[in-house]
């Protein structure tokens, strides 16, 4: 890649601050948990992979900056800092499932010395964020096998490598698929209200010489009429047990007239973004963002004072419509709720 999703310098986290993109290539240093906390929720960092990184860093500055005394009091501060990073948000299953693994670091070091906890926590830090590089390569290699010379494929929102620690879901399928000399078609639809497809797919395939066309969420059914794409591949922020998948608003629509048109449907994402405690897409909380980011059209007002505004950031889209799940260990396929089970 050529630039950094997230650095780490032995006490602060280095975020690329994707609200500037792509106009700014601009950085955000953190050295505190709450500012990793609150550049998670303000959106400096997003993308499911990504957020379940930065917060698993966010612990590791947590608890560098404990001053207790006792095994006991260092917990509580840590429980206090997980539970903050954990509400900045819903949706995505990885932010939980990264502050868990960093927790059970703890527990298996009761007794040992508080330095040498915090360094086990840095180390545990570091481990989760090379495991999603080489987890994503993986994924990606699989997912190459769908992608033919010549094909169009439709993406939908950012599941690159500035949605996670540094290659990508979705387009690491995309990656791979370049690697082994395949040429190809990308079209991005916009993903609006916060323009992700826009601002940041757009922008990091064009830096990354991927061929790929911008098109607005509501030309996607009208280019599906007529044949233009071959393949769809998006990513997901949480997978429920019976393969409903939760991804950005507007995928659902994406997946429905892909099946409406005979086009196949599949999904990027690693085994962490898979919730078995889920058992299905209904159960999954949907986080709803300010309306401003309706209202507004890229800092720029465009609806009338006054009106009601909606603004659910994700949908479920049913495991019915989708072709199948490519993760780092294979490509799963219906039964869902069976090939999660004997896979995840």
């Amino acid at each position: 890649m050529n630039f950094k999703t997230i650095e780490w310098k032995k006490d602060r986290l280095i975020l690329i601050d994707q609200r500037k993109l792509p106009t700014e290539e601009t950085y955000v240093e953190c050295t505190d948990y709450k500012q990793v906390a609150d550049a998670i929720r303000d959106m400096v960092v997003r993308g499911a992979p990504a957020i379940g990184v930065t917060a698993a860093f966010g612990v590791a500055i947590a608890a560098q900056g404990i001053a207790g005394k006792n095994y006991n009091d260092f917990m509580r501060k840590i429980e206090s800092a997980c539970q903050t990073l954990l509400e900045t948000r819903p949706t995505a299953v990885n932010l939980a499932w990264a502050l868990e693994r960093m927790k059970k670091v703890c527990l298996r070091s009761e007794g040992a010395a508080l330095p040498e906890i915090i360094k086990k926590l840095e180390e545990e830090a570091i481990l989760i964020y090379n495991e999603d590089i080489e987890t994503n390569k993986k994924m990606g290699r699989y997912g190459a096998d769908l992608v033919e010379n010549g094909m169009t494929i439709l993406t939908h929102c950012n599941a690159g490598a500035l949605a996670t620690a540094g290659y990508g879901t979705a387009l690491g399928v995309f990656y791979a698929a370049q690697e082994q000399g395949k040429k190809f078609e990308v079209f991005a639809p916009e993903t609006r209200p916060f323009l992700q497809g826009a601002r940041l797919t757009a922008w990091e395939l064009v830096k990354n010489k991927i061929s790929v066309t911008l098109i607005t969420d509501n030309m996607i059914g009208s280019f599906m009429r007529q044949k233009k794409f071959n393949l769809v591949v998006v990513g997901a922020d949480r997978i429920a047990a019976n393969g409903d998948v939760a991804n950005k608003i507007g995928t659902y629509t994406s997946a429905f007239l892909a099946k409406g048109h005979g086009v196949p449907f599949y999904v990027a994402a690693p085994l962490s973004t898979i919730d078995k405690k889920t058992p299905t897409g209904n159960e999954i909380p949907i986080e709803e963002r300010s309306p401003a980011e309706v209202a507004n059209f890229h800092r720029q007002l465009v609806a009338p004072e006054g009106v009601k505004i909606r603004n659910p950031a994700f949908d479920v889209t049913p495991h019915e419509l989708v072709s199948g799940i490519i993760t780092e260990k294979g490509i799963l396929r219906e039964p869902y709720a069976k090939s999660i089970q004997n896979l995840a």
